[in-house]
């Protein structure tokens, strides 16, 4: 069967691609960032297409000669989400229709009946209902909390259970919900490709346990071996103010706490289990709530989480200015440039380079880093919390703390976009230069774009403090490699 999947490189997309090629399927991606794909496994095994959910040319030529489609596109990060989302869906259910697809499926939000939606899952719930109402056969399955490792709502179950032996809550900590293992979502997605052509409807899925936020806080404590979590619910704490909590404790940034903690206060159970009727549960079984959380920690404590939440995060245009534009066309263009000789070999370099941020830390002043990350947490950034996906390894598109991965040419250069609130648009840039007698030059490069005449003064601002921190970085990344490259001989 002819399979395309819009989001692929989302969260739940990168992880239900190589379960439709383990099906049989030919898989077709669509990507406005081709290059985001390029280091992940089953790159080879796809037919990639270059563009956008808004872009009418490109939607019509993935969906040419496609049996089934997957939708798993969400603005959710962008201010104006709602009609970004309505809009692409009926652009998406248009061509859908056009193209004689036989099947849509799509992984909507699960809604309460008897209470008012938040925006979040209004939009989730109206997208549904448009590609229901497109002509073409559509599955929208609808799911709660989704358990995995990397996804916004375990890691937001995870840092909250983890970082805070005792916390004030909001009250809605004690409505239930029925939560469900990323493992059973990508069973049912890809059973739904075989749904009969009459089948055009919403499911309900979720997993065996219904529980309230509040026992899945103590169960996940328990798990993970911490003491017992001290929780003290309060009626004076707002979905938006809980927002500005989770921002500060977890990696999860403001812009989807606060969508995430609107839903929350919402009871969200399953009404009906009809999807067995047509795609029976796995052949174990639903998996529970402490299976799943045992399974999701198992995954983080072995490198081993395909994709993450800030994966599917909102990165620039394509037609934003690069760095790399020839006679820059986005006018102002501050750089820094520092460049050291090492005599370790390039890759011992290169090792370095591509081990930056998470855990290692970025090389230079650690207190600097971690106070502009915490300025960032407070006006509504992405901080350093969200670390990094695999230790050594990065992908094209992946976030690695307030940065995201722009270019990636190993073992040569490595671009980063900020995603910091900053006036103006910043990269850093860090390559390797071999040299003749098998060493290597290192060079880095942070550049800036600043907007208008609060990016000038930002930028003035910093000056003073990059001879601190670049060079520091330049230092200390060489002499890192220097190191290793000095145990490597010795061994």
């Amino acid at each position: 069967m002819h399979v395309v999947v819009f989001g692929a490189t989302g969260y739940i997309g990168g992880r239900l691609v190589p379960e439709l090629l383990h099906a049989g399927h030919q898989v077709r991606v669509m990507a406005r960032t081709p290059a985001k794909l390029d280091d992940v496994p089953w790159r080879a095994d796809v037919e990639v297409v270059r563009g956008d959910v808004t872009d009418a040319a490109a939607v019509a030529e993935a969906l040419n000669g496609q049996d089934v489609l997957y939708y798993l596109v969400h603005s959710l990060v962008q201010r104006d989400f709602v009609d970004i989302d309505s809009t692409a869906a009926r652009l998406v259910a248009a061509a859908a229709h056009a193209a004689r697809v036989g099947r849509i499926v799509y992984l909507g939000g699960l809604v309460p009946h008897d209470d008012e939606l938040s925006p979040h899952l209004a939009s989730r719930a109206e997208v549904g209902e448009i590609l229901r109402e497109s002509g073409v056969p559509t599955a929208e399955l609808r799911a709660a909390v989704i358990l995995g490792s990397g996804s916004a709502s375990f890691e937001m179950l995870r840092y909250l259970s983890e970082r805070l032996p005792a916390m004030i809550t909001p009250r809605w900590v004690k409505n239930r919900i029925q939560p469900i293992a990323v493992r059973d979502v990508l069973h049912y997605l890809v059973g739904a490709a075989h749904l009969p052509d009459d089948v055009n409807r919403s499911f309900d899925i979720g997993g065996p346990d219904v529980l309230t936020y509040l026992t899945m806080m103590r169960k996940y404590a328990v798990i993970a071996n911490l003491p017992r979590r001290v929780v003290v619910p309060v009626p004076v704490l707002t979905p938006w103010l809980s927002a500005q909590w989770i921002n500060l404790v977890t990696p999860v940034p403001r812009s989807i706490a606060v969508p995430l903690m609107e839903s929350l206060v919402h009871e969200v159970v399953c009404g009906e289990h009809d999807i067995a009727r047509y795609i029976p549960d796995p052949p174990d079984g639903l998996t529970g709530y402490e299976r799943a959380v045992e399974l999701a920690l198992a995954r983080i404590k072995n490198l081993d989480v395909p994709t993450r939440w800030s994966d599917a995060t909102t990165s620039p245009a394509p037609s934003d200015p690069l760095p790399s534009d020839p006679d820059w066309s986005g006018g102002s263009l501050y750089t820094d440039e520092r460049e050291m000789t090492t005599t370790a070999s390039p890759q011992a370099l290169w090792d370095v380079i591509e081990a930056i941020g998470g855990e290692e830390g970025w090389y230079s002043f650690p207190l600097a880093w971690s106070v502009r990350g915490w300025i960032d947490r407070l006006t509504g950034g992405v901080g350093l919390r969200r670390g990094r996906r695999d230790p050594r390894r990065l992908r094209v598109g992946e976030a690695l703390d307030w940065w995201r991965v722009e270019a990636l040419e190993r073992p040569r250069l490595l671009r980063l976009r900020a995603e910091m609130k900053v006036p103006g648009d910043a990269w850093l840039e860090l390559s390797v230069i071999p040299t003749d007698d098998g060493g290597a030059t290192y060079h880095q490069r942070a550049l800036f774009r600043p907007n208008g005449l609060a990016g000038q003064a930002y930028w003035a601002s910093i000056v003073p403090f990059h001879n601190i921190i670049f060079s520091g970085m330049a230092r200390n990344i060489t002499g890192q490699a220097q190191a290793v490259e000095d145990e490597t001989r010795t061994r």
